[in-house]
């Protein structure tokens, strides 16, 4: 089951449902970074048992998107099954639900040893107080994820949006925590799924947004989210350009703490995001 990563940092993953061979044929031949085979929500519990002898008969590749298996949450009945099937193979990472704490990464890591691990991180209300637990260098976590449906349920909601159809301040602020907790944990920032996929305008938007706000990646639940998000999370020509300037220039002036780039003051933060920018495009790493 092992892939080669078609973008260092993923822009796209993609839910898949693990009890549909032909969804996963789709979704594995998208143009997504990864692909999130899921066992949890979108899988009945009568059938979840057939999405593991699905996913162990998926053929080995050596190209195309990263592979991913969104486990049942822990404590959960289907919990430890689902580990015995990540014992077994050969995926890029996992994806955890309804994780609270940086205590559930180092629990589950316990089973699954060195495997990445993708945490969603604001689905119950005890998770919205410790995003910054999660920040824990013997800890393989490598992304963090927001979820307003579960937390929504969780809360006892009627809504998730306001009178003005924009998400209420609840859901805005568990975003806003999750990009500031995978900042400090210095793990991949990954926005949540737009849920309308036949609105390709509401998610370009949403996207770029996400994208200027910080966030490098963001969840798609069809494949024709892909090539928006793709696009939304890639460098554009001249914000390369502009970031292979600055870097430029200070490895001319190492010593500078500050310095002129196309007409305008440049600092240290802003050679740390113009890496930021190169890493993403595989020019240099950060």
């Amino acid at each position: 089951m092992t892939a080669e990563v078609r973008h260092s940092e993923p822009r796209s993953w993609l839910f898949v449902p693990a009890d549909s061979e032909k969804k996963i044929a789709k979704a594995i031949d998208s143009n997504a970074d990864a692909v999130i085979f899921d066992l949890e929500d979108s899988v009945a519990a009568d059938r979840k048992a057939q999405a593991r002898e699905i996913l162990k008969a998926l053929p080995a590749r050596s190209t195309g998107p990263q592979w991913w298996v969104r486990i049942n949450p822990i404590g959960s009945d289907d919990h430890k099954t689902d580990l015995e099937l990540i014992a077994n193979a050969d995926v890029h990472g996992v994806v955890l639900p309804k994780a609270e704490s940086g205590a559930d990464i180092i629990q589950l890591a316990h089973r699954t040893g060195n495997i990445p691990i993708h945490a969603i991180v604001t689905e119950t209300a005890a998770s919205l107080f410790n995003l910054l637990s999660y920040r824990d260098p013997r800890s393989p976590l490598a992304a963090m994820s927001w979820g307003a449906e579960d937390l929504s349920a969780a809360l006892g909601a009627s809504s998730k949006y306001d009178e003005s159809g924009e998400l209420a301040f609840t859901y805005k602020l568990a975003r806003s925590l999750c990009l500031a907790g995978a900042a400090a944990a210095g793990v991949q920032p990954v926005d949540g799924v737009f849920a309308d996929f036949r609105d390709g305008e509401g998610l370009r938007a949403e996207a770029e947004a996400a994208a200027r706000e910080g966030f490098t990646g963001k969840l798609a639940i069809h494949p024709a989210q892909v090539a928006v998000i793709n696009a939304a999370f890639t460098p554009s020509a001249a914000e390369v350009e502009h970031a292979r300037a600055i870097v430029e220039a200070f490895d001319c002036q190492p010593g500078a703490g500050v310095l002129s780039v196309g007409g305008r003051m440049v600092d240290r933060p802003h050679l740390l995001a113009a890496r930021r920018v190169l890493a993403r495009t595989r020019e240099e790493k950060s």
